[in-house]
């Protein structure tokens, strides 16, 4: 006779044999401008669902449709607590798989079934990956300006509101000051007079950091976003130049075709390197850890596949003594952003996590969107990713394809060669 289950472990939801996928669909919204997909799941048992970032801004179209024309029929009738076999399914069933429209739809499904896991725990996510190891995440924010002065005067407010870490940019011709604002050419007898030189940019940018230290205060830790576009010697100019400003780290020095002269540049380097915000697989940002190249890995979440090959990357960096600055700008989706914390607060090798101020009407379509607090982020206590979505709310903010598309093309350099975004 099978013995009853003792009412204090009683499970809130049904077990194995009860409960099944019942419906996927991708969401895009765009309450920030930023188009943004998630990827909903259904079961079979009312009320329980979950949701997970599948954001790739640039080609959310190819994503949503991946996932709806091609991943729901996989998925439908399946047990959903089998996080690991069906991503798996999701990731082979193309022959040739990876890439960041593969693994961003990937990640939604992933990351809604952790949703769905914690739920039926009635647990947060986090506890699901072990517990905490810290009480919260320190985060990074953006401080730019089309010159010094502006950036550092928006630095200071930044200060004001408790953060501690602040990257700071400013603007260069042809959009190259990433992270500011555009800035009219200063190369009118150039073939593109609307270019970016690298000269000027490694001349100019230890000037922003000379004289953010003689205004900001001296414990506040600075970084900075190169957005690949150095050579290797000329990163190892730039770190070198920068040495007397103390930097918390040096972004995205190298473009990704050239990531196996990162362990040199590392190597010649004074100052940290932060580095990965282009991979698109694993595979990919495990070779940048193992190798040496980085100090700081700096994936996108959803990219790379999700919350499961995250947390494993997230182990191996603390086996190989590099931290964590998972990406986070306003391209993650406030379920993205719940997912980061979610490792931030578990890990060990935890660094810093950048930060995004979602606006007012982004909390409106996620409810339980998390606020960044004196700099600090912490998780929602409820269980799964603690976040809902109002898709009535989300329908009032449609995302468009105009503009996407062509996001880098206005990156030059003053020859008229097209370069990195």
């Amino acid at each position: 006779m099978p013995q009853e289950t003792p009412a204090t472990f009683a499970q809130p939801w049904p077990a194995r044999d009860d409960v099944r996928i019942r419906a996927v669909k991708a969401i895009v919204t765009a309450p920030q401008g930023i188009p943004l997909v998630v990827v909903r799941i259904d079961t079979t048992e009312p009320g329980l669902y979950g949701l997970g970032c599948a954001t790739f801004t640039q080609r959310w179209k190819a994503v949503q449709t991946f996932v709806d024309e091609h991943l729901a029929r996989l998925l439908i009738g399946r047990y959903p607590g089998d996080i690991g076999d069906l991503t798996r399914l999701a990731g082979f069933s193309g022959y040739w798989r990876g890439g960041p429209v593969t693994n961003n739809a990937i990640s939604g499904i992933d990351q809604a079934l952790w949703d769905i896991a914690g739920k039926r725990a009635g647990m947060p996510v986090y506890e699901l990956l072990g517990g905490k190891v810290r009480a919260a995440a320190d985060t990074y924010i953006h401080a730019s300006g089309v010159g010094i002065e502006e950036c550092l005067d928006q630095a200071k407010d930044f200060v004001a509101q408790g953060w501690r870490h602040i990257r700071l940019q400013i603007s260069t011709p042809g959009g190259g000051g990433y992270g500011a604002p555009r800035l009219a050419t200063l190369y009118p007898d150039m073939p593109y007079h609307n270019g970016w030189s690298a000269r000027d940019y490694l001349r100019t940018t230890p000037d922003l950091f000379a004289a953010a230290r003689d205004v900001l205060p001296d414990n506040l830790e600075l970084l900075h976003d190169v957005h690949s576009r150095l050579t290797p010697k000329e990163a190892v100019l730039l770190a070198r130049e920068l040495e007397p400003f103390r930097l918390f780290f040096l972004e995205d020095v190298l473009a990704p075709e050239h990531w196996d002269r990162l362990p040199e540049v590392r190597a010649a380097s004074p100052v940290p390197l932060a580095v990965g915000e282009l991979t698109t697989s694993m595979g990919d940002a495990v070779r940048l850890v193992r190798d040496h190249g980085v100090d700081f890995i700096r994936s996108h979440v959803s990219d790379i596949g999700g919350l499961t090959p995250a947390r494993k990357l997230a182990d191996l960096a603390e086996l190989c003594g590099v931290r964590t600055a998972w990406h986070g700008p306003g391209d993650t989706s406030p379920i993205g952003a719940a997912a980061n914390v979610a490792l931030d607060v578990s890990s060990v090798a935890f660094g810093i996590q950048e930060g995004h101020i979602y606006n007012d009407a982004t909390h409106e379509v996620f409810p339980g969107t998390l606020r960044i607090e004196n700099g600090w982020l912490t998780p929602n206590e409820a269980p799964g990713w603690g976040i809902e979505i109002d898709e009535e709310a989300a329908a009032r903010y449609p995302a468009q394809l105009s503009g996407h598309d062509e996001w880098a093309a206005g990156v030059r350099r003053i020859d008229g060669a097209l370069e990195a975004p």
